[in-house]
């Protein structure tokens, strides 16, 4: 995903001259975008859209949400996936929109939990939609009443997970004992200084090629929302607001035009601050599977998010690093090199690597309210 933070650096070359003349003054907000996470401490009467509106709260590719919702009889729901949401020049196969779906069933899992439920999951009823998801579910769920269903605490940090975009502290180093809590539920880590340089070259190699290569750059440019009101009226892909995209963009010094235009100097701005915020890697922790089916997918979508709940729970901020493992021509010798370097080889594959550290506090990042994803 693009950072927030590098994207906004592309469009700020000399805002800070500006903000002496007063452009400092432009400070909206917005004001709807972030309300899912304003979650009543009351329940709601139906189990299934509590759950669900805690699972909306997951991380997902370019923050695309994809997720459409069907209820079905009374205690249950068929989960699929808004195909006008999908990724087809980062994410050819929706192999990393699938590892979104993940994430959103664990939450749901974890929500329901919290209410005496166990959700039984039956992924893609109708068999596996192959190479690209279909209109068809992508897992059937079903509410159980079990007061023997063992309570999660990772419930308690759901409203408090973040995907930190922002640089990290490189003088702060993540103690192992951390890493290996954070990586309980499944998943590797590094924290060699020298395998770390090893791969930050590859991340940072795999970023680059994302951001020269025009359709790759443009999907990122066409979700762009910039400033307060954009991400109210759509708030998905990538949010740019606070006071100084909002002063940037009331004199057109941040628009999709300078961002998109790659013989600016706003593009190159953002080219540079991407390298720093990419190369910005105190340690960093990865997902295998045995291979690359759908059901292996979604279980690695289920493994990170436990990883980025546990990580906010120790203070810790976390990064997808997800250009090295895109399956488009321009990255194909990352893709190779990061394999080997993790390990993995026939039909392993990595699904999710992250960088892990210590970072500035953010806020959580926009989302459209539970109604809009009910079918």
């Amino acid at each position: 995903m693009v950072s927030r933070r590098v994207v906004l650096g592309a469009g700020m070359g000399g805002l800070a001259l500006v903000g002496a003349g007063g452009v400092w003054r432009v400070t909206r907000s917005p004001q709807s975008a972030y309300g899912p996470w304003n979650l009543a401490p009351e329940p709601l009467a139906d189990v299934r859209l509590d759950a669900f509106r805690h699972a909306i709260l997951a991380p997902n590719p370019h923050n695309r949400q994809p997720w459409l919702i069907r209820l079905v009889d009374g205690d249950a729901a068929d989960i699929s996936c808004d195909l006008e949401k999908r990724l087809p020049v980062t994410d050819p196969f929706d192999r990393q929109i699938t590892i979104g779906f993940g994430t959103f069933l664990e939450m749901a899992r974890i929500a329901a939990a919290m209410r005496g439920y166990r959700m039984e999951i039956e992924p893609f009823p109708n068999g596996e939609a192959q190479p690209r998801l279909d209109s068809g579910p992508v897992a059937s769920v079903r509410f159980i009443a079990d007061p023997t269903a063992p309570v999660d605490a990772l419930f308690d940090v759901i409203t408090q997970r973040r995907s930190n975009k922002e640089e990290y502290d490189l003088s702060r180093p993540v103690a192992e004992e951390r890493l290996k809590e954070v990586t309980r539920d499944g998943g590797d880590f590094i924290i060699d200084a020298q395998q770390v340089e090893q791969m930050r070259a590859q991340i940072q190699e795999a970023i680059m090629a994302e951001m020269h290569n025009h359709d790759a750059h443009m999907e990122s440019v066409r979700l762009m929302r910039i400033g307060h009101a954009e991400v109210d009226a759509s708030p998905d892909g990538i949010d740019l607001s606070g006071p100084m995209i909002e002063a940037g963009n009331a004199i057109g010094m941040v628009s999709r035009d300078e961002i998109a235009d790659m013989s600016s100097s706003a593009y190159q701005t953002g080219v540079d601050q991407m390298q720093s915020t990419y190369g910005s890697i105190p340690a960093l922790f990865w997902i295998t599977t045995e291979d690359n089916s759908r059901a292996s997918q979604l279980e690695a979508g289920r493994q990170y998010v436990r990883a980025n709940l546990r990580a906010t729970a120790l203070g810790l901020a976390v990064h997808p690093m997800s250009q090295s493992l895109q399956e488009y021509d321009d990255v194909a010798p990352m893709y190779d090199e990061v394999h080997r370097l993790l390990g993995a080889s026939g039909d392993q594959r990595v699904q999710m690597l992250a960088r892990i550290g210590y970072g500035p506090k953010i806020g959580p990042s926009p989302r459209w309210p539970l109604e809009t994803h009910l079918a």
